[in-house]
């Protein structure tokens, strides 16, 4: 696959092996037990709806994205490491939220405290959550700069669109990149208070979203996937799986532009007759990074089988559920 511009190509590149590297250093799966007392334990459900309320916040706030992928991560990263009970939920929460603001926003627009824990209406007060900022920042050892799904998703989108050899049915244009960013950025938002994902790493999650919009759009999108896997050194398998719990988490889920998106209207084109090119099913790997190496054909394999495309079985059921489409306004 040949990137548009080679330079731009290398720095995406960089880029990723940067967030790889530090979400290797700090990712740590967080799986929530069924808690053995309802008093002393957080569960799952709870859990979700802190990320929920979370999220409401945010909007309310009008914050960037990337405020709330980090703070859900502070969040889950924080947990892993306590055991914290349901009362101090909120306001672990809040105070997570509090320091995400600190960290992606402009000092312009971080909210004031008294009028954060005034208008998210946490049950705090503010020498509270001074008081949780600073057991956070020493449970997870004053280092807050984690790479998050919303990092490892605007790099895949922008590899996708930065290839030459892709080309999107003709639905795409340069014009709908960015829109079509917000979309997933809107989906990844979604899938975060869903507990069921805490287990999957961020860049499978991102790629599991990219590629399940890939698959919709683009004619050649298995051997996309399949370079964009061996660029995040993913396991295939990992990533098959997490495509289909996205699925699931998406399957009510309905993504809309903002109310203020400006529509521009263009006249139809037919789409490219030649379609993405053909991967070389072996790649040398580099010589600063050993890179895994992956038979296409099996990870074809695997896609049909997920699909249940490698012919009738017995019983005529498949051997996990169907992935439900993704539909966009």
């Amino acid at each position: 696959m040949k990137f548009a511009e080679p330079l731009e190509g290398r720095k995406l590149s960089v880029l990723l092996e940067n967030a790889a590297s530090r979400e290797a250093k700090l990712w740590k799966v967080y799986v929530p037990k069924k808690p053995s007392n309802q008093d002393t334990d957080i569960s799952p459900a709870q859990r979700d709806e802190a990320v929920r309320w979370l999220a409401d916040v945010h909007h309310q706030l009008k914050l960037y994205p990337e405020t709330l992928c980090l703070a859900v991560s502070i969040l889950d990263r924080f947990l892993s490491a306590i055991k914290a009970r349901p009362k101090y939920l909120r306001c672990i929460a809040i105070t997570c939220f509090f320091l995400a603001a600190k960290t992606s926003e402009e000092d312009e627009r971080v909210p004031a405290l008294r009028e954060l824990v005034s208008s998210s209406k946490c049950g705090c007060t503010p020498s509270e959550v001074l008081r949780m900022e600073r057991i956070v920042l020493d449970k997870l050892g004053w280092d807050l700069h984690t790479a998050t799904p919303l990092d490892f998703l605007h790099i895949f989108h922008a590899t996708v669109f930065s290839c030459k050899a892709v080309r999107l049915s003709g639905v795409l244009s340069a014009l709908d990149r960015s829109q079509h960013l917000a979309l997933l950025t809107q989906e990844l938002l979604h899938c975060l208070s869903h507990n069921a994902l805490l287990p999957v790493r961020g860049s499978t999650l991102a790629l599991a979203l990219v590629t399940l919009q890939l698959e919709k759009l683009c004619p050649d999108w298995l051997a996309v996937t399949a370079d964009l896997l061996r660029k995040a050194q993913i396991v295939s398998s990992e990533l098959i799986g997490c495509r289909e719990l996205v699925s699931r988490c998406l399957s009510t889920h309905t993504a809309s532009l903002p109310p203020n998106t400006v529509y521009i209207c263009q006249p139809l084109r037919p789409p490219p007759p030649e379609s993405c090119a053909s991967l070389p099913l072996r790649r040398k790997p580099s010589t600063k990074r050993k890179v895994e190496q992956m038979d296409v054909d099996e990870y074809f394999d695997g896609i049909k089988r997920l699909y249940n495309e490698d012919g009738p079985q017995e019983g005529g059921s498949s051997p996990c559920p169907a992935l439900q489409p993704v539909t966009m306004s």
